[in-house]
């Protein structure tokens, strides 16, 4: 859903060509990640990821990205499987 975080401690690309771009740079999937929703495109998939959110949308994802800074400070201070459990 648009604006949920989820964290993973590793993982496959899950169809996102970016991630598999890393994956296969890095040469493996076992590598964690902080993903934020955006939520299902009505149309096209890359005008819908490229695009602006809307108004309503602002604040949700203002929202998201205050939560994931915390996931990352908390997956810093106190490790990837505490921060999943406080996460996720």
């Amino acid at each position: 859903p648009p604006g949920a975080v989820r964290i993973r401690a590793s993982g496959g690309s899950g169809g996102h060509k970016g991630m598999q771009s890393i994956c296969e740079s890095l040469g493996s999937r076992d590598f964690p990640r902080i993903r934020i929703g955006i939520g299902r495109p009505p149309g096209g998939a890359i005008d819908w990821v490229l695009g602006e959110f809307s108004e309503s949308e602002k604040p949700l994802m203002q929202d998201a990205v205050e939560k994931a800074a915390s996931a990352i400070e908390c997956w810093i201070k106190s490790g990837i499987d505490a921060c999943m459990n406080a996460y996720n």
